[in-house]
């Protein structure tokens, strides 16, 4: 008969192949479930979480690396001020991120095991762009010109970027449009006024070289970069330009339309010129020739406000005659006032000094004075003052 110790014994040998099964069941659960871990820990040390995103761009399941490239390829990277509102878009050759923003982003999201917390990484760059266009609403700028204030805001510029560290002006319709209409207000070549002429009676004389126009690009830079640098007002009198043998403006500033108080005047109908010093007339010759009046080829002197071009002496005058001939004429003293060649100078040719010698002999458009009056008109003749021709 078989002993209880026996069959304790038995039993337990029949229980240890068991008990061996299940040991190598749960340690090979162990090891897959290890291996899990292993993997799981492995993916989310090289990949970003479930719910992220950069720069608005969703980054899931991406490398550094890839998502690098996706938020360069795809987000928004720049903005521009457009019509007082900031707007966002992407331009290809502009990066928004780099490899080691992207990496820190990368840190602080990582976890070891997949989350599905949400992250939203926001550019700063970006940000302080916004603020910079935002900023930029605010400036105005005060455009000086002729003894008038003009405000420009920043409205007037239709589309504005900013980069490098300055402003960058893209569309300036309604600026220029307005600078324009200030120089149409202001400039004075072909402006027309009455003037008293010396023997007290009104004439109507419009400006021909004489005068001032707005340099109207250097106009608009000067006031591009004083809204870039936030300076509060531009000085216009430095952008202006005149015509004629000078490009330099004449009478900016100036009372009495722009001609101030020295000036020339000729009569074409009493032939007479008076010269005047600060509002004095210091010279007044009585027995000019001018132009011919009663001439084909257009021969008679030009009305209208000019100015002394400049002063030589001695001279030599060439042109042609009515007969198509050609002229070369020596003078002492030279004084144009157009490009055309009508100028003061002696004329020692000249026989008939007559009131009337300008109506059928008279010059090609010069003002003819005597050679014993043209030392004292060439004495007080500046370069630059006007000449107003009735």
């Amino acid at each position: 008969m078989e002993s209880r110790l026996d069959k304790d014994k038995a039993k337990k040998s029949q229980q240890k192949p068991i008990i061996w099964i299940i040991l190598v069941v749960i340690l090979l659960i162990l090891g897959i479930g290890g291996w899990k871990i292993h993997q799981t820990v492995t993916y989310t040390s090289q990949h970003f979480n479930q719910d992220v995103k950069i720069y608005g761009i969703k980054v899931g399941g991406l490398t550094v690396k890839q998502a690098e490239a996706k938020v360069n390829r795809q987000s928004k990277n720049t903005a521009v001020l457009l019509d007082g509102r900031v707007k966002f878009h992407h331009v290809a050759k502009l990066k928004a991120i780099d490899l080691t923003t992207t990496k820190r982003f990368f840190n602080q999201q990582h976890t070891s095991f997949p989350s599905k917390k949400q992250y939203r990484f926001a550019s700063t760059d970006l940000h302080k762009l916004k603020q910079r266009l935002l900023a930029f609403k605010e400036r105005s700028v005060t455009y000086k010109l002729n003894g008038h204030d003009y405000k420009l805001p920043a409205s007037l510029i239709k589309e504005v970027a900013y980069a490098n560290g300055h402003y960058q002006f893209l569309q300036t319709p309604a600026l220029e449009k307005k600078l324009k209409e200030i120089a149409s207000e202001n400039d004075t070549f072909g402006k027309s006024y009455d003037f008293t002429t010396p023997t007290g009676s009104t004439v109507r004389v419009t400006n021909q070289s004489y005068g001032w126009g707005v340099w109207h690009s250097a106009a608009l830079k000067a006031v591009k970069k004083a809204f870039d640098e936030k300076q509060e007002t531009v000085d216009g009198s430095k952008y202006l330009y005149g015509q004629g043998f000078s490009t330099a403006p004449h009478g900016y500033g100036k009372s009495n339309h722009g001609l101030g108080h020295t000036y020339i005047v000729v009569s074409i109908s009493e032939q007479k010129a008076w010269f005047y010093r600060n509002g004095r007339n210091v010279l007044t010759i009585s027995d000019i020739v001018t132009g011919t009046q009663d001439s084909t080829t257009g021969d008679a002197t030009p009305k209208g406000v000019w100015y002394i071009m400049y002063k030589q002496s001695p001279s030599t005058l060439k042109g042609k005659n009515d007969d198509g001939s050609s002229y070369s004429s020596e003078v002492k003293y030279w004084m144009p006032f157009t490009l055309s060649g009508c100028g003061f100078h002696d004329a020692s040719w000249r026989t008939d000094w007559s009131k009337t010698a300008y109506l059928k002999g008279g010059s090609h458009g010069c003002v003819n004075v005597k050679p014993s009056e043209i030392k004292s008109v060439w004495n007080v003749v500046e370069t630059g003052e006007p000449v107003i021709i009735y």
